[in-house]
């Protein structure tokens, strides 16, 4: 969830949030990606991470990206390297986007050491420049935790400046445990773009991210109830945009809020920034 919002925020974002968020600026371009986050956590005394990342759009309909980032909250700390592309094919009222990622790490918890991986693929049709429907595929393996969490997804362009967003998740192997619906609204003005969205549901901590939650994550998930708001600034004198999005989890008593900032500036390319 957390990776999934930061990539929305960060293009308009992470989503965005979850290879789609990082639209072409244009045809060839180049972009360093910056972020910092910091979290409070019931019972511990929190943490905050950070993570840098490269992205290079080949053409308008092609992209990839590298980083790395960086997590610690309570006693567990982690770190991973991420891989991700999209590629657009179609015209007219039918475009097709394929996308694919990956992150590989670790880290430990205190007494113990603990592998990081998860994978995702999906693909995201739209159709007459407003509707658009996303399936998508992600394999988690944190920790004990381990599952496929495959999502559907909904969106309508009502106009220039007003889309919305729902979406579905449902574990259907492992020990993920985890079913949630999510609504998001994204309204996009002359200076300032606006995100808001809820999710409510069924999810395992390893899920949202809270490595270091106390619950037991091999019992089925728990309850969530979660909300978030961020809004982004283009900078076109700094040939840069900046991204700033907050968020409130309840996992079953365990609450989470964690205020994020992003950065992307454009490099060696004479395109203004988005």
């Amino acid at each position: 969830m957390k990776n999934e919002r930061l990539r929305i925020a960060t293009a308009a974002a992470l989503l965005l949030t979850p290879c789609e968020v990082f639209g072409a600026a244009s045809t060839s371009d180049d972009r360093i990606a910056l972020s910092a986050d910091g979290s409070t956590l019931t019972g511990t005394n929190g943490g905050g991470g950070g993570s840098v990342g490269w992205l290079h759009n080949f053409d308008a309909d092609s992209l990839a990206a590298v980083a790395v980032e960086h997590q610690v909250i309570a006693n567990a700390h982690w770190t991973f390297g991420s891989l991700s592309g999209s590629l657009t094919r179609g015209s007219g009222d039918g475009r097709y986007t394929f996308y694919a990622e990956a992150h590989a790490g670790g880290g430990d918890d205190g007494p113990h050491a603990f592998h990081y991986a998860t994978e995702a693929a999906g693909v995201t049709g739209t159709y007459f420049h407003r509707f658009s429907a996303q399936l998508e595929d992600r394999r988690i393996d944190v920790k004990n935790v381990h599952g496929n969490l495959p999502k559907i997804g909904l969106s309508y362009l009502w106009n220039a400046n007003l889309l919305t967003s729902v979406a579905y998740a449902y574990s259907v192997t492992g020990n993920l445990g985890t079913r949630l619906t999510s609504v998001r609204i994204d309204t996009y003005g002359s200076k300032l773009n606006f995100l808001s969205g809820v999710a409510f549901g069924q999810a395992s901590p390893i899920v949202l991210g809270n490595i270091a939650d106390k619950v037991v994550v091999l019992a089925p998930g728990h309850r969530l109830k979660e909300g978030y708001v961020g809004m982004t600034k283009a900078l076109p004198h700094l040939r840069s945009e900046l991204t700033l999005v907050a968020d409130y989890q309840d996992l079953a008593g365990s609450k989470r809020v964690t205020l994020t900032l992003n950065y992307i500036f454009h490099v060696g390319h004479a395109g203004a920034a988005r």
